[in-house]
């Protein structure tokens, strides 16, 4: 097996491994993206592990291609940030699989869940990560390595916040206020009529096959992205983003207490980095998202002033830097961070 040499030196790669989509990227040794590469999703409790790996050798195989390489030499580094990966057994599986099946994708691997691979994108070490695609998650590293979590769970008991949760809540909430259970708190017109054409039903019934036999969590969480497009005037769909915002809010606040000061210490706060579609929407989420952070009992928050980063970037580079730090090197890519996120909110109480 040969190495990629580019200018004479190593080329490295990085994946970012969503619910919906992935990206691959080709890094030179001073940060320079060399190549690209998108497919769809790469979460293994969704399509399993081999269809994981699959993909994952095809979106860095287009990577290779588009950097001008060819796709039978190796990477020196792969760094995979994939949603899902947080069990240790998984990522041996997936490296597993990887080594043994495409023997000439690379030479090494470092496997990191979605938040990892965001916050190396966006700053240096340590930090926030809040996540709003097709799922949600909430991590904080400080700089002492140590870490604290809120979400991730999936879509069976969280992901509160996210697209799937937020077109999920319009279902619900059209269908408990046509069932009487649950009155809703706004008319439901608009939106019970978008939900009829997004799954093209004719009548009730028809939401049955995309909730259960046909589910495709991805596929029904585009419904969120119509809903904000479309119907951001309506205000049911704006109820629903606000109780979106709050959820997002109280993921922040859960890690907040847990925040080393150090961190807090910078004249905009502490930096969140933010990572998800959901956020294009942030004027929906915000008085919810600022209620949920800030309750008004709450004389003494944690987390008193803060900056949303919003990574505009892939985290396919953060994930590219993490598998050199702890590849046979252990060395670092050179990276601008400011070229990978956008301030997006600053606040301070």
């Amino acid at each position: 097996t040969s190495c990629i040499i580019v200018y004479g030196k190593m080329a490295h790669g990085g994946v970012e491994g969503g619910a919906t989509r992935s990206v691959a990227v080709i890094l030179s040794e001073d940060g320079r993206v060399l190549g690209r590469g998108e497919g769809p999703g790469t979460n293994h409790w969704l399509i399993g592990i081999e269809e994981c790996c699959k993909r994952i050798h095809d979106v860095v195989t287009e990577a290779k291609h588009n950097a001008g390489m060819d796709a039978a030499t190796s990477l020196l580094t792969l760094g995979l940030s994939l949603s899902g990966a947080e069990k240790a057994d998984v990522k041996e599986s997936i490296t597993s699989r990887l080594a043994g099946t495409y023997p000439d994708l690379s030479l090494s691997y470092d496997i990191c869940t979605d938040t990892f691979g965001a916050l190396a994108t966006a700053c240096d070490a340590a930090g926030v990560v809040l996540i709003a695609g097709t799922g949600s998650n909430c991590l904080l590293i400080n700089p002492d390595g140590s870490m604290h979590n809120c979400g991730g769970w999936g879509h069976g008991i969280g992901d509160e916040g996210s697209a799937w949760w937020i077109a999920n809540q319009a279902v619900r909430i059209v269908y408990h206020h046509i069932d009487g259970l649950l009155e809703a708190p706004a008319d439901i017109s608009w939106v019970k009529d978008k939900i009829y054409s997004f799954f093209e039903m004719e009548d009730s019934f028809g939401i049955l096959p995309p909730l259960y036999d046909d589910f495709n969590k991805p596929k029904f969480a585009q419904l969120c992205k119509e809903l904000a497009t479309e119907g951001s005037d309506d205000a049911l769909v704006r109820h629903i983003f606000k109780e979106a915002g709050w959820y997002l809010g109280r993921h922040v606040r859960a890690v907040g207490r847990h925040v080393d000061p150090s961190l807090l210490s910078a004249a905009s706060g502490l930096n969140i980095v933010c990572v998800g579609s959901v956020f294009k929407s942030w004027s929906l989420l915000k008085q919810g998202f600022l209620e949920g952070l800030y309750p008004a009992d709450d004389i003494k928050p944690a987390v008193s002033a803060f900056r949303l980063l919003f990574l505009s970037g892939t985290s396919a580079i953060g994930a590219a830097r993490l598998g050199v730090k702890h590849g046979p090197g252990q060395t670092d890519l050179k990276i601008n961070f400011e070229e990978f996120v956008e301030v997006l909110f600053e606040h301070s109480q």
